[in-house]
């Protein structure tokens, strides 16, 4: 009965989310957008903030569990299939050094943002969020960090957009050092350095093409490795904040409010590679699977921005943005040096 009653107004507020998503993926196709790598998910999210901040005073009050179905439930689909996009035999191509150095950007971004986090006196889930995506995968980092933190929407949409704009900014500027012999590294090693470095898979895609086909095929095997390490990274997320839950309440770690709750979307992330592994499906199947998945996201996406209004942006401050420019000189400066010795003793 309770179904009954419900599912309509959750079909309502879906129907929107799901108009939004589509104008999403077909401007994505513009000339302007492949030019500047805008990707579905990200021309979503502008979407759905442009929605919120213009027309959702008009909103149904009905909408809203529609349009939160599609942020949680859609998204973690999404994660899901995002493992159609790796293969364990990536892992294997890379080599020891390049994961050495995917894991110690991953780990020492998530670090140092925690760190500066709490120097600028910052909202621990923001931080956090900011952090992940800046040290993951951008977008698709924070979405999944969101779901292991439960963290309120305007916090995404504020740390997508800190991982929108230092990632675009990159994806220009490297190719730009590249071609003037700023950056005295091999083909190889740009790679290595473009893959652990940039924040989107799309802007490791721009990046790497603008360079050369051998640096593109390095920077995208070494950046969907790096995905990868969202899952221990979720898996942390999920314990920690699961202790503090247990702090706060004053409740033993043993009891049932206590256990682990494991985000189960990431480990059926890493079945999903597996399966991806094993099957070896053709490209056109792969394709099919991929580009749903990417719709799926961009569903979310624009859930998320829907939910996101100017005044939440001014409520979070220009702190992230901050966080966000001192983690970016980080993965540049410190990513640099590692590819750099990574050429020097291992390739």
């Amino acid at each position: 009965m309770l179904l009954t009653m419900t599912q309509p107004h959750k079909l309502q507020g879906v129907l929107p989310v799901l108009l939004g998503a589509v104008l999403a993926w077909y401007a994505a196709e513009l000339q302007i957008c492949k030019s500047l790598s805008l990707s579905p998910m990200i021309l979503g999210i502008l979407i759905g903030m442009l929605y919120a901040n213009t027309l959702s005073g008009y909103q149904p009050q009905s909408w809203a569990l529609g349009i939160g179905f599609c942020s949680k439930r859609i998204l973690r689909l999404g994660i899901i299939l995002y493992g159609f996009r790796l293969t364990l035999q990536n892992i294997f191509e890379v080599g020891v050094p390049t994961l050495i150095i995917d894991a110690l950007v991953v780990s020492g971004t998530i670090l140092l943002g925690v760190g500066i986090g709490r120097v600028l006196h910052m909202d621990r889930g923001l931080a956090l969020l900011t952090s992940v995506g800046s040290a993951i995968c951008g977008a698709a980092a924070v979405l999944g960090a969101e779901s292991a933190l439960k963290s309120k929407p305007y916090k995404t949409a504020v740390a997508v957009a800190t991982v929108v704009m230092f990632g675009t900014l990159s994806m220009f500027l490297y190719p730009l050092l590249y071609r003037l012999g700023l950056v005295d590294l091999s083909e190889q090693a740009m790679g290595i350095y473009t893959g652990s470095t940039l924040h989107e898979v799309a802007h490791v895609v721009g990046a790497g093409n603008a360079m050369g086909g051998t640096i593109a095929d390095n920077a995208i095997i070494v950046k969907m490795v790096r995905v990868l390490m969202l899952v221990p990274v979720l898996l942390l997320l999920s314990y920690l904040g699961q202790r503090a839950a247990c702090r706060e309440e004053g409740t033993a770690p043993g009891s049932s409010r206590g256990r682990l709750q494991l985000p189960w979307f990431a480990l059926l992330f890493v079945l999903t590679v597996g399966l991806n592994s094993l099957l070896h499906l053709a490209p056109p199947s792969l394709a099919l699977i991929q580009n749903l998945d990417t719709f799926l996201l961009t569903i979310a996406m624009t859930a998320l921005g829907m939910e996101t209004s100017v005044n939440k942006f001014r409520q979070a401050g220009f702190k992230p943005f901050v966080l966000a420019a001192l983690l970016y000189v980080w993965l540049i400066a410190g990513g640099y040096g590692m590819a750099k010795l990574a050429d020097l003793y291992f390739l």
